[in-house]
This record gives C-alpha cells, structure tokens and sequence, in this order.
C-alpha cells in the first residue's frame, strides 16, 4: 500500500508547553538517570534547539511572550496575574481573523484587562469578550490548578467521580496520606515522597491528555491548531502512584553551590524567599527532585498515548508539533528554590519542533545550536499554516528557515530576558518602594551572560571558562569593556522595540513621500 502523501504545510498545529520544566530534565538533552522516551522520539523526527530561552522566568509574562510573539517590555503583562492589555494581540487573535481558531486544553496564567474592556464598551459574556478574557483560546478545558476558571473546571471533574470535599484538588491532587492515616498537603515539600490521593488516571497530567484526545477525535479530518498545555511539573510537587517512587532512589544529580562571597543584592534578596529558605538545605532539594522526575516521567508516558494515537488517525503526517516549557526550576541549585532569576536553570528551555512536511526532511533527528526564544513559536506556527506574519507588531522571527535547513542572514546572536520583582519580597528586603524601578534584562551572547539590574550593579558570567555562572564578574574592572558592550547591546535591543503596532509595512510604504491631493509643502 502507498503511504498517504505528505502536504505541502501542516494542516494542524499541537503546540505543548509544560510548566515549570527544566531543559536538563530530558533524556534528549542529556539527564543522566530520568528516560523520556516519547519525548525523544519526538525530537528524532524534529529539530531539537538547545539554546531556546524564555523571555521572562515567570509563568505569566513568558506564557504571554509565546503567545504574543512579543517581550515584556512591550506587552505589559511583567508579572503573573498582571493583565493583558486589551490592545495587545495574540496567536489566536491572529488564527481567528484567518477563519480559523487556536483552541486550549489546560493553562495560560493569562489575566484579562477588564478595565481595558470595561472602557471600550465590551461585554466580558459576547463572543468577541469571551475571546480576550481567554487570552484568545476558544477554551475546551482549562485548568490553573487552584485558581478558578468557569471553563470545565478540573474541580468539577473531580467530584463528578465521586471526589467528596469542597475542594477535591486541594484534597485528592495535591493531597496525599502519611504514615498516621492523616491528609496532609503536597504544599508542604516534606510530603513530596507519598502519592497523591488521586488515581493517576483521574491525574491533571491524565486529565489533560485525555480531553485533547476527545478534541482530536471530534474534529476528524478538519483542520485544528490545539494548546496542549500541563500544569505539570510546576509545584506542589506530589504524584500518584507508581510515579511518586520511581526515581526514590535513583541519582538526582549534582546541586550546584551558592556564591556567596560578594553576591549580587538583588540575588541575595532572594534568600530571603521561603522557597530558597526550604532549598538552601541539600536534603529538601534532594528529597523533592525525585518527585519532580516521577511528574516529568508521568507527561512522558501520556504523550506517548497521544503520539500513538496521532500515529494511528494518521495525523502525524500533517501535524506540526511545537514541545516546549514556560521556564525552568532551581529544585536547590545555588541553594534556590522556585525560578525568576537569569540562571541557566530558569531561563534556558527545552524546544523541539517537528514539521510534517517534506522541507524538514533534511533537518530530522538534529540539533541546532542557533539562539531560539520564546517570541518566536508564534511566527513559527502562522508561518507553517501559511498565514502572513503581522512583522509592525511581532517581535519574534519564524523558526522556519533553520527546521527547513537553510541559512537565514543575520540571525540573532543573542538571547534576552526581563524581570519584574516589584511584588516579591526581595523588594522589601532590599528597600525598596513600590514605585522603584525593580526590573533586570539578561542578555546572553555566546560567552557571555550579562544582567542589568536597575539600581544596582550588573552581573557578568563567562560561560567560556564559568558555564555554571558560579563567579560573578560584574565588578570586575578587567571586564569593563565586556560590560559596557553587553549594555550598549540592551540598550539597542530597547530602542528597537515594537511599539506601532497600528500601521503596517505595506501602509508606510504607501504613505512614504505620498501627500495628499492638493497638499504642496516646501514648494517656491
């Protein structure tokens, strides 16, 4: 029998994000002990990038750079519960105005701009205002953990199998028995060893899994672009069985030590966070990895049933395939918990595209070393459909050309990141009033890490000679000029922001040297 001929494009788009995922926690990007077998599959029919990184190491402004093809400092939404503003447009914005819809089964961390709307006259229950108060997902199912959503809420599932209590994630999820018989919350780390009070099946991993599939099925031979986007391994950390004991034992990997001699202010300020107060301690961190591991085991498997069954509907063939993470996670190197700061562990992130298409066929199975971001999935995904590129606006450039193995000019040879602690504690240790500049951008070039922090001084890492950012270079006076060169490049990237987004390309061209009929300036 002949094999079913390849489309020129992908017909569909599974764009997966995890949450709060290392890009060392893969076996395809070298973990030692933990297997991903399905993940790896994945990126052997793909292009696997291993220097992908995230605009900002927090849930809702990375989440909102993916989804905006945009940074921080352009869109606004810095910090998470931080709202969208309502003039800000997204991928599904954009699928929508090209008659088609970017559809979610999980998280988007996305907080609507209800001043915004409330302004322009918008009716949060209309079609156009259930649209920007959901980020531009048309929702399937979504789920934020503890937050409600109203959309089939994964509480809602619960009880209708017969989870009893007010709150069955809080108390099945995330809960879990100790040796006395007693619940206790997977909130407190201490209990990351026992297994959560859910069946595995009825998991948010399984959950999730389980309505994109029904959203696969149901759409048959239609065309359909799905976020597929788990909550998992972002905290608590706790885990059904048989995931929550199956690395118990197993070698969880070196922890890398703090500097303290001379440390950053901003860094130390962090000490002060709960989450490094509990992961300064070696036994905590290594206590909760192995949980980690079971959460990373457990996506591993179900996307594996959803591979298969992609394999089996015959949706492989024409089905782009985006796998990525909205940030990393310290789990106690440095002796830090939770993400935020510009260390590799946080900001650099898994990322394997797989096209479907024949134009990718030279590039299956590699890796490329060019500099990825987040910005730049958007581009990717309206470039593979065929969609143009809204270029006044998005900030980020299609992958396409390196997955299809050409040589584009000028690609990028640098990385950014921004940080908004202005709600953290930090900012009270270090002083700080609530109106203060509380910002720092990380720019990452090929040997060197560069942040500025407003206020303080800059931090410089030589990845060359220190790829474990271990010493600090950032008063060095030897480095000066390292320095000085990495700020000029901030301060060119920030001049070369996006900001009209109201007027095309195509429209500046028509206006340029075009007046008006009966307009005559300058003339004798």
């Amino acid at each position: 029998m002949n094999a079913t001929p390849r489309p020129e494009r992908p017909r569909n788009v599974l764009f997966i994000m995890c949450d709060q995922l290392r890009a060392d926690y893969l076996s395809c990007y070298g973990h030692p002990t933990l297997e991903t077998p399905n993940i790896d599959r994945l990126a052997r029919r793909g292009v696997r990038f291993n220097r992908a990184y995230v605009q900002s190491g927090v849930c809702g402004p990375s989440r909102m750079s993916f989804y905006t093809g945009r940074y921080p400092s352009t869109h606004g939404a810095t910090w998470n519960f931080f709202p969208l503003p309502v003039g800000e447009r997204t991928l599904g914005e954009v699928l929508e105005s090209n008659y088609s819809a970017l559809h979610l089964v999980g998280k988007t961390h996305h907080e609507p701009d209800r001043e915004g709307m409330e302004r322009l006259g918008i009716d949060p229950s209309s079609d156009r205002g259930d649209l920007l108060s959901n980020g531009g997902f048309r929702v399937v199912v979504r789920h934020e953990g503890d937050l409600p959503t109203g959309k089939r809420d994964y509480k809602a599932y619960l009880s209708s199998l017969g989870y009893a209590g007010e709150d069955p994630w809080l108390d099945y999820a995330v809960g879990a028995i100790d040796d006395q018989g007693e619940t206790v919350s997977g909130w407190q780390m201490r209990h990351a060893h026992l297994p959560a009070r859910v069946r595995e099946e009825h998991s948010e991993t399984a959950y999730a899994t389980d309505r994109a599939l029904e959203f696969i099925r149901s759409k048959g031979d239609q065309p359909w672009v799905l976020h597929l986007s788990y909550i998992k391994p972002h905290w608590p950390y706790v885990v059904p069985a048989p995931y929550h004991n199956m690395y118990r034992n197993a070698d969880t990997g070196p922890i890398l030590p703090s500097e303290r001699s001379a440390e950053h202010p901003v860094v130390s300020a962090y000490r002060a966070h709960p989450e490094a107060q509990s992961f300064g301690d070696e036994a905590v961190a290594r206590h909760v990895r192995p949980t980690y591991m079971g959460l990373i085991k457990q996506i591993d498997d179900h996307l594996g049933r959803l591979f298969d069954e992609l394999m089996a509907c015959g949706r492989m063939e024409d089905t782009l395939i985006v796998f990525t993470s909205d940030h990393g996670d310290f789990l106690g190197d440095r002796g830090l918990g939770e993400k935020e700061l510009f260390y590799e562990e946080v900001q650099r992130v898994p990322l394997i595209v797989y096209d479907p298409s024949g134009a990718a066929d030279a590039t299956r199975g590699t890796a490329e070393d060019r500099m990825a971001e987040a910005v730049d999935v958007m581009p990717t995904v309206l470039e593979a459909l065929g969609h143009e590129i809204p270029e006044h606006w998005v900030e980020g450039r299609s992958l396409l050309a390196l997955i299809h193995g050409e040589e584009p000019a000028q690609w990028r040879d640098q990385a950014i990141s921004e940080l908004d602690y202005s709600t953290r504690r930090a900012r009270h240790v270090l002083g700080l009033p609530a109106n203060a500049e509380c910002r720092g951008w990380m720019v990452r070039t090929e040997r060197w890490k560069y942040v500025h922090w407003a206020g303080f001084r800059p931090q410089l890492f030589d990845l060359q000679e220190d790829p474990s950012e271990l010493h600090d270079r950032g008063a060095d006076p030897a480095l000066k000029g390292v320095r000085a060169e990495h700020a000029e490049r901030l301060l060119h990237w920030s001049l070369a922001r996006k900001r009209r987004t109201g007027v095309d390309h195509a429209r500046i061209e028509r206006m340029t040297d075009n007046l008006p009929p009966g307009i005559h300036i300058g003339e004798w």
